[in-house]
């Protein structure tokens, strides 16, 4: 792979943060609100950053407002930051994104969660092939929402352009079956944040996406740290501070029967009680209730608490409180 590649797969090899993507009360996109938390999640340490995902309501954005998003990012954070944009769609319309993002800067493409009701992993193969054609961006697919053959993985880390893998299967046996069949050239991240990151590295994952690192990109970075120095009890004793509010993204809310509902008005929630920008929701996705709003608010305090303690920080002084 030539260097674009091995730049991506340096910054693969960390914490993947989620720019969401904060509405106004008009439902209109609030770029200075994507920048801010740009900037201030960059200056927390992080430095790859996802944009246009699954976590920024990729569905619910129009073509030219996911190419928007992208520009923002690209144009608030610094050359060191690496920008994943999320693409998906038909094979013209996954192109025509491409060619867009490409543009405006992105450093390589998420390739997006295959959307159809029927699936074949050989088109799937030959898809992401097409994609790779589009352009010279390192391509990172995300496996998410089905269930592949290991040897479907061993050939998706074959294709060319591929630098990464995202995979978001709650199976870390699979995945290490992947990664041992694969090319060795390939950086596996776990797509299913904080709660799988000690499963998923002792099978070959070498960075992780956030879930409350979104919002407190601290903890993130200290499970990094301690999982690359192989420091187990501490990469356990911090993955399991983030699990109160992991476990909440992971709840249905009321009226609805679907596991994970809240998950995104969760962490905006989470986004908006540590200062930054979270905003409103677009359909199909809900708000949280006021009940949920309460409940957001009292884990997040239990993880402000925990962050403290394993951090080994002073509380603040109670004129500063």
């Amino acid at each position: 792979m030539g260097s674009a590649a091995e730049q991506v797969q340096d910054r693969l090899r960390g914490v993947a943060v989620g720019l969401l993507t904060p509405f106004d009360e008009t439902n209109q996109i609030v770029h200075d609100g994507i920048r801010e938390n740009a900037t201030r999640i960059y200056d927390a340490g992080i430095r790859t950053f996802l944009a246009a995902a699954n976590i920024s309501e990729y569905h619910s954005l129009s073509r030219d407002e996911r190419v928007a998003v992208v520009e923002t990012a690209v144009d608030a954070l610094p050359d060191d930051a690496c920008v994943l944009a999320g693409v998906g769609g038909s094979t013209s319309n996954a192109r025509d994104l491409i060619r867009a993002y490409d543009d405006v800067g992105a450093d390589a493409m998420m390739i997006m969660p295959p959307d159809h009701t029927y699936l074949h992993e050989r088109g799937l193969l030959e898809y992401y092939e097409k994609l790779d054609e589009t352009s010279d961006r390192p391509l990172v697919p995300y496996v998410r929402g089905f269930d592949p053959s290991v040897e479907y993985l061993r050939d998706l880390t074959r294709i060319d352009g591929v630098a990464g893998i995202k995979y978001a299967l709650p199976d870390p046996i699979k995945l290490g079956a992947g990664v041992a069949a694969g090319a060795d050239d390939v950086v596996w991240v776990d797509g299913l944040a904080e709660p799988y990151a000690v499963s998923f590295w002792a099978e070959g994952a070498e960075g992780f996406s956030a879930g409350v690192s979104n919002f407190r990109p601290e903890v993130g970075l200290e499970l990094f740290e301690a999982l690359s120095a192989g420091d187990w009890e501490r990469a356990r004793a911090l993955r399991n501070a983030c699990l109160p509010y992991q476990d909440f993204r992971d709840e249905t809310g009321e009226d609805n029967q679907i596991d994970g509902a809240i998950s995104i008005a969760a962490v905006k929630k989470g986004l908006d009680l540590a200062g930054l920008h979270g905003g409103s929701v677009r359909e199909p996705i809900r708000p949280l209730t006021a009940a949920d709003e309460r409940r957001a608010e009292e884990l997040y305090e239990q993880l402000d608490r925990d962050i403290d303690r394993l951090l080994e920080r002073e509380p603040p002084a109670a004129s500063e409180q």
